[in-house]
């Protein structure tokens, strides 16, 4: 049996600051995006924030394809 908890936490200017730390990265969008595990399209709605929220996981696996933390903290 599994056992989820959502827990919704507001990170203002989060697509900004993944679109800026991409453009430091020397790597396409294609290729951060596959190894993120998320789509082309899925990162640019990230970066333009045209999604209303993202998962921890993609955030976390975007943090680690770029090697930077964006300081996204959840309670405990």
């Amino acid at each position: 049996m599994d056992v989820v908890r959502e827990i919704v936490v507001s990170a203002p200017g989060l697509g900004e600051k993944i679109k800026k730390a991409r453009e430091k990265d020397t790597r396409s969008v294609q290729v951060l995006a596959t190894l993120a595990q998320i789509s082309t399209a899925y990162w640019y709605f990230i970066e333009q924030e045209k999604r209303s929220s993202i998962t921890e996981e993609n955030l976390r696996n975007i943090e680690k394809v770029l090697g930077v933390n964006f300081g996204v903290k959840f309670p405990d």
